[in-house]
């Protein structure tokens, strides 16, 4: 299976399995590589096409990011700490836990919510929420708008594109890989600036 045709894993997987993908993805530190948002889109597009149910996939998946923000937020909470001592792995780096807290050096707790448009942050967000001891309170209803925008943009996207263009299906793999470039790039552009920032240029 090609990692980036993300309709291939939707159909092995099924609606079950993008929920348990996505809470994954939006909360479990060793789940970064994840493709979060070219699996929202591409389930938007299916879901146009009648082939998953639209209701059932916006709710399942605001409900599955708000848990695993939770989730995270515990985690980091609990041993967070821990994991800046922990060595490179093929599911940790620790480069990604940095740019998530330069991310919260730079917007804030708002974070939380900008967070679920970018890959690998948006998976370390809540952890570092966690770590930093950021009020419950607070980190709760950012994480419920994060997890309620995130979905119903990116899913919605996918659906009225389906909808609005027929015979789009021709070329969904290119938006898919459009997309998952366009979503890195933030993290790109961040990873760049501090990388100018030590002086290594």
């Amino acid at each position: 299976m090609h990692i980036f045709n993300v309709e291939s894993i939707i159909s092995s997987v099924g609606l079950l399995g993008i929920f348990g993908i996505i809470f994954a993805e939006s909360g479990l530190f060793f789940a970064f590589f994840l493709p979060g948002d070219s699996l929202l889109f591409t389930a938007g597009f299916l879901a146009s096409q009648g082939l998953l149910p639209i209701s059932s996939l916006l709710f399942g998946v605001m409900f599955c990011a708000l848990a695993a923000g939770y989730v995270g937020y515990w985690f980091g909470n609990k041993v967070g700490h821990a994991i800046f001592q922990k060595e490179d792995s093929l599911f940790f780096k620790k480069k990604y836990l940095i740019q998530t807290r330069d991310f919260y050096e730079k917007y804030g707790h708002e974070v939380v919510i900008l967070a679920r448009f970018v890959p690998i942050v948006r998976t370390f967000s809540p952890i570092f929420a966690g770590i930093g001891q950021m009020n419950f309170k607070k980190f709760s209803i950012y994480n419920l708008i994060g997890a309620v925008i995130w979905p119903l943009l990116i899913i919605l996207a996918g659906f009225y594109l389906g909808r609005i263009f027929p015979g789009v299906d021709k070329y969904l793999f290119p938006v898919t890989i459009l997309i998952i470039i366009v979503s890195i790039l933030p993290g790109v552009y961040e990873s760049w600036k501090h990388y100018l920032k030590s002086g290594k240029v």
